[in-house]
């Protein structure tokens, strides 16, 4: 069965979800790196996303590795991540289970 663009960022959401942020020991999805999915028509995967800092040492590590392990899904066309600092990432942005996780509450 050929996969949709719903079942397909089913797909994307949980691989993010696998991949770790070096640093903190929470995956990049629920982290709040990643500011948007987005998939056309021709199951073309992009991913608007950010890091904690703009000075990141694993920046390129974390980007290579997003766009490679949504490579691996089946159906995915190809795959654009795009990184931006706007809005600037920030500890607020993370929900009260992860903060609760972390032991920030």
């Amino acid at each position: 069965m050929a996969p949709t663009k719903e079942t397909l960022r089913d797909a994307v959401v949980n691989c993010l979800k696998n991949i770790y942020d070096p640093e903190i020991p929470v995956n990049i999805y629920d982290l709040g790196l990643i500011y948007n999915i987005d998939i056309d028509d021709d199951l073309n995967v992009k991913v608007l996303m950010t890091m904690t800092a703009p000075d990141c040492p694993e920046a390129e590590y974390m980007f290579m590795e997003v766009r490679q392990m949504i490579g691996y899904i089946q159906g995915v066309k190809s795959v654009e991540v795009e990184l931006t600092f706007n809005p600037p990432w920030d500890w607020n942005t993370l929900s009260d289970e992860v903060k609760c996780e972390l032991g920030l509450i």
